[in-house]
């Protein structure tokens, strides 16, 4: 049993061996390393909005503690922000939303996802995949996990703008996304893995 846990351990890392981005927040920086081989397109897409810059000053503008902190969709106005078309759902590429991991945020319609996406604060087991398509996972944060679970304390309220609770009470801001460059250390893990 030790030697299987060992392998996993080993293993998970390998799992998003994808690009990095930074997300730099008026609360501090968050890294995300995405997998680019579970939910290519998810990826693709959410870095076309990386690209664009379209993130850069929008909100977390919904804050759940215990369960999810979600932006991406909004200017600190409250306007919602224009969208590429939406992605196919990717939620059976086999990463659970567990603590840590970002995901699409979508309508009840599997394929709506378009440029918001959450952070799961605890396993969200519920939003996995079952019988019918679940959210999907594309990402795993590697450095700031601890800022999230700063953002997870904010003071929320309702928002007349919105129509919903929830919303943090002083803005929560996206200040920037960055597409991070590969390291050195990087191409050694994509080399063992037969990159």
């Amino acid at each position: 049993m030790k030697k299987l846990w060992l392998l996993a351990m080993l293993i998970a890392p390998l799992a998003f061996a994808g690009p990095k981005v930074r997300l730099e927040t008026n609360h501090g920086n968050i890294v995300v390393e995405l997998a680019s081989k579970q939910a290519p397109q998810t990826v693709k897409n959410f870095l076309r909005y990386v690209a664009d810059g379209s993130y850069d000053g929008s909100l977390f503008h919904r804050v759940i503690q215990d369960f999810v902190v979600q932006g991406g969709g909004y200017n600190q106005q409250f306007q919602q922000l224009p969208t590429f078309d939406p992605v196919i759902n990717e939620s059976r590429g086999g990463l659970p939303n567990k603590r840590g991991s970002i995901a699409m945020a979508r309508t009840q319609s599997v394929d709506s996802a378009t440029r918001q996406f959450y952070f799961n604060l605890v396993d969200n087991n519920n939003l996995n995949a079952s019988g019918a398509a679940g959210y999907t996972v594309f990402g795993q944060v590697v450095q700031g996990m601890d800022v999230l679970d700063k953002l997870a304390q904010v003071q929320t309220g309702y928002s007349s703008i919105l129509r919903a609770n929830d919303v943090p009470t002083s803005p929560i801001i996206l200040k920037k996304v960055v597409l991070l460059a590969e390291t050195a250390a990087d191409k050694k893990v994509d080399k063992k893995a037969g990159k």
